[in-house]
């Protein structure tokens, strides 16, 4: 064979080999085009799924049965009443179980407000609102709220709602929302373990009463939680000058004698 023969013959066998290569390439941008597309595709279902779960969670706050804890009262049955209903002031709070700043109220406020409440002289009616769970994702404002109202049901939400805000985990943390910490939290209160508190908080059996309380706190402008007013007047919302245990007492005795 001429040399001239034999470096044709190389030169062939390289330029299959480049041709391979090349078409290695080619194959390998296919593949990762056709993975793409279908990541893409994956993503795109996923997002209309999640709209669709959306869309049903707005469906049920707003077409879902109003099932209203017993001695709800107010506009809708949305506030749960505490106190004399002859008492001559009003002390209003909205409240999520998941808030740190609605605990610090509660643990600041609670020894007065229970005083003036068993004593006649401040009928306390409570809202509870489910903001956390949109700031933080969850569902321990509603989970929580849910089992407040069934307290309500057997008659002792009070005793209950304090221990919620004392056994409170960190905003970022969703405990509430497992219905069996919320069921061993009622251990905590003497006579709510029961069968027909379980099913009540199993059930979800107030979880719209709830979702509608947390729209009419949206609705009602107020700027976050907790938002108490005193006979109609923001108490709470003057963080620089804010009311004290032994100013709401003085107003609330002041009402009383007047």
């Amino acid at each position: 064979m001429s040399e001239k023969n034999r470096e044709g013959k190389r030169a062939a066998r390289d330029r299959l080999a480049e041709e391979r290569e090349r078409q290695k390439s080619r194959d390998k941008q296919r593949r990762v085009l056709i993975v793409s597309a279908a990541v893409v595709g994956v993503l795109a279902l996923a997002a209309v799924a999640g709209l669709v779960a959306a869309n049903s969670g707005d469906d049920k706050e707003t077409s879902g049965p109003l099932s209203a804890p017993k001695g709800a009262s107010g506009k809708d049955q949305l506030s749960i009443p505490v106190g004399k209903a002859s008492a001559k002031s009003t002390l209003t709070i909205w409240e999520d179980f998941r808030c740190p700043a609605c605990k610090s109220f509660e643990d600041r406020f609670r020894t007065t407000i229970h005083e003036l409440a068993d004593k006649g002289r401040l009928k306390v009616e409570y809202h509870l609102a489910t903001i956390i769970d949109g700031n933080m994702g969850g569902s321990g404002s509603l989970r929580a709220a849910n089992a407040a109202a069934c307290a309500q049901d057997a008659g002792k939400f009070t005793a209950y709602h304090d221990v919620l805000f004392k056994n409170q985990p960190p905003e970022p943390d969703d405990a509430f929302s497992k219905n069996d910490k919320l069921i061993d939290l009622a251990g905590q209160v003497n006579g709510l373990d029961t069968d027909s508190f379980k099913k009540c908080v199993n059930d979800g059996e107030h979880d719209s009463w709830a979702l509608k309380s947390n729209k009419a706190f949206q609705e009602a402008g107020l700027q976050g939680t907790p938002s108490v007013l005193l006979d109609g007047k923001n108490i709470f919302a003057d963080q620089q000058n804010p009311m004290t245990p032994a100013q709401l007492k003085a107003k609330v005795e002041a009402a009383n004698k007047g």
